[in-house]
């Protein structure tokens, strides 16, 4: 009477449904410490969406309960297995049991794959710009802005690289586009060259979504960065020729310098030579050589 009382109503619940959980099952499942509430509207949805009938994949009270047990988010599971199974999709429960313990939304993965959802990139909300700026083979500048169609990838899901990356690799392969072009009329000409230069690059291997489509939603002209740098480089180019010419004059003040050094230095010694002259004429008369001499 007891059990009946307890677990009675869940029981008929599950009975009625033919979800086939005996009220022993239940019971286990209080002293395992488990939603028995959880586990039972879990399978009832699966029984009656028709996702749970296989009897070599069909979704069992024992596999319910240890991805609970597991921390896994069991109504989450089941729901992406229903919408997989309307959609026509291949999702069994042990992948999507691993796929929502690996810490992905599965539901949210099944949702994207049949509704593909769309990206911004770069993503004003992530890197905090609106643009991506990129430099034609002419030197203009040119900021694109872009969206990016994906739908997840179920069998890359696990693994696979998130979102970001694939924003990132389609950020990378436009300004790589764009950097290849002759001129940016071109670019403007033909937006879509863009698109499909990116594309067959493959991107989106080893990531967990699929690209659909990459599609260039406004492409403004910038500043001429060549002409720029080139302006830069003449100025960089004109101060270096005045170092050039400071040490030049600096050199050659310095030469002056030194020349005028060298003849006071020159002076100096014709002084101490003429002041010589008077000694050695005393020198003679005292000797008497000078007096010799004339005579």
């Amino acid at each position: 009477m007891i059990l009946v009382a307890v677990y009675g109503k869940l029981w008929f619940r599950a009975y009625m449904s033919n979800a086939r959980v005996s009220i022993f099952s239940l019971v286990g499942m209080t002293f395992r410490q488990v939603n028995a509430r959880t586990i039972v509207d879990a399978k009832i949805m699966a029984m009656q969406a028709g996702v749970g009938t296989d009897p070599n994949t069909g979704i069992t009270t024992s596999r319910l309960e240890a991805h609970y047990l597991a921390n896994g988010n069991v109504p989450n599971v089941i729901h992406a297995l229903i919408a997989a199974h309307r959609a026509g999709m291949d999702l069994d429960f042990d992948r999507a049991a691993a796929i929502d313990l690996a810490g992905r939304d599965v539901l949210d993965a099944v949702r994207t794959s049949v509704h593909p959802k769309v990206i911004d990139c770069p993503d004003p909300r992530k890197s905090g710009k609106t643009t991506l700026s990129a430099i034609a083979k002419d030197g203009i500048q040119l900021m694109a802005k872009a969206r990016v169609t994906v739908r997840t990838n179920l069998a890359q899901l696990i693994g696979g690289a998130t979102e970001d990356t694939v924003v990132a690799r389609v950020g990378e392969g436009i300004v790589s586009a764009i950097g290849s072009a002759d001129t940016h009329k071109d670019v403007l000409e033909n937006p879509d060259r863009i698109s499909k230069a990116v594309l067959e690059r493959g991107l989106d291997a080893q990531t967990a979504f699929e690209i659909v489509s990459i599609d260039i939603a406004d492409i403004d002209v910038g500043e001429n960065i060549g002409a720029r740098l080139q302006a830069d480089q003449a100025e960089a180019d004109t101060r270096v020729a005045r170092a050039r010419a400071e040490q030049r004059r600096a050199e050659a003040i310095a030469r002056e310098q030194e020349m005028k050094a060298s003849v006071a230095d020159n002076r100096a010694r014709v002084l101490l030579a003429e002041a010589e002259v008077p000694r050695a004429m005393a020198d003679a008369f005292r000797t008497g050589n000078f007096r010799g001499k004339n005579l």
